[in-house]
Order: structure tokens, then sequence, then C-alpha cells
């Protein structure tokens, strides 16, 4: 299938017309408007510096529900025996800045670049786009952020300084969800780190529908702190 090339107008083509890999779509911009528009039909952008935005919807999908979150032995101990806080909203533009710099097994440099970074903060003063933190002592030492639209936590990434911190906030998250009914975490990829979180992969119609659910849900806008 052809990798569709966006120009100005906001919009996608659909996403089983993504390449086996899942790229769907290459150029276009950042926008407030693209990005929403992007994640409410399962897109999101990814790519480094030496290429333009590209723009992904994978099959299978990546996804967890937040229900089957799976906490094991030594999590709850851990839980149970560090002093830790946990902050919602608190220090977004931190943790995505922690998680451009964390170095990732297999991966060399970092796909979170200044524009995407921008995007996301602009994502996350308009009260789309949300971050889990983590503390010990009031030091940041772990926590994720990601985009939240209908009823569903769009995951964009995470990171660890001690061990177990992104586990932690990946817990707080899905009571979080539990409590507001969201219908699922979006994870994605695949990864076995997830997957023993609970995570699970989804033929993409399956996703397709279960996010169009999702996306009937009203948004939690603004601050979650």
């Amino acid at each position: 299938m052809p990798v569709y090339r966006l120009e100005e107008d906001i919009i996608f083509p659909h996403p089983s017309e993504a390449e086996k890999d899942g790229l769907l779509a290459i150029g276009g911009d950042l926008s407030i408007e693209r990005l929403l528009l992007a994640y409410a039909n399962g897109i999101f952008p990814w790519y480094s510096e030496d290429t333009p935005i590209l723009w992904w919807s994978p099959n299978p999908r990546m996804i967890l529900f937040p229900e089957k979150f799976k906490i094991s032995k030594s999590l709850k101990q851990k839980m149970r025996n560090t002093s830790y806080e946990v902050r919602f909203d608190t220090a977004f533009e931190k943790v995505i800045e922690e998680c451009k710099m964390i170095k990732r097994k297999g991966e060399d440099g970092t796909w979170i670049m200044k524009e995407m970074k921008e995007a996301y903060i602009a994502l996350h003063h308009l009260g789309f786009a949300h971050s889990i933190e983590i503390y010990i002592e009031n030091n940041l030492v772990g926590g994720l952020y990601g985009v939240s639209l209908g009823a569903a936590f769009f995951g964009e990434s995470m990171f660890s300084k001690v061990s177990d911190a992104s586990k932690i906030a990946m817990y707080h998250l899905t009571e979080f969800c539990k409590k507001q009914h969201f219908h699922f975490i979006d994870c994605q990829m695949y990864t076995e780190h997830l997957e023993s979180l609970g995570a699970e992969e989804l033929e993409q119609s399956f996703f397709l529908k279960r996010l169009e659910k999702a996306m009937k849900g009203k948004s939690i806008r603004g601050s979650w702190s």
C-alpha cells in the first residue's frame, strides 16, 4: 500500500491502509488539531531527527485494560515498604524531559525532540496530556505521560531512575482509569515489559471498534492534580 503524504489539510487515511510495520502517513505538522484527530483515530507520531514526521497505526495494537493490570508480589511489597509520593500533573515538563534523556536498551538517541516536546506541552496546557509522577524524598524518580481523549488514555513514554518506579506510576494510572471508567490504556506497540504488566495485543479491527466506543466518552479536561 502507498504511504500517504500529508499536506496542509488536517486529514488522515484510514488506519487499515497502513503498511505492515504500521506506517500510515508522512509529513503534516504537530498542531493541536492534527494530534487530536490522530489519537481519536488510533494514529500517533513517531520519528527521528533525520526523518520527516511519520504517523503510525500498528496492527496488532498493544493495549492494557485497567482491570487487567498485573501487580506482582515483589511490586506489592515494594509499594508497601517504600515511602513514595504519587502526584498527577505537577511536573509534566520534567517528566517528558526525563523520558527524553533516559537511556533505553537497543535505542540510539531519542524521538522526543524539541518540536515533539513543545507539542505535548501544548496539549498539556489545554488539558489533554497528563503526567503521573513518583517522588521519593521529594525527588522525581519515575513517571509517565500520555494523552487523554474520550474514555481512553494513550500512553506515550515512561521512565525510572530507581527500580520499578515506572511500574508504580502505571499502577496508579490504572487505578485512576478504573475510577474514571476509562475503557483502555493504549500502549501502541508490543514489548515484553508491557506484556508483563498485563497489556495484550488486539487485532486492528477490534481495537478500532473499542476506540470508537471510547471516543464517545466524555474527555476529562484540565489538570488531574
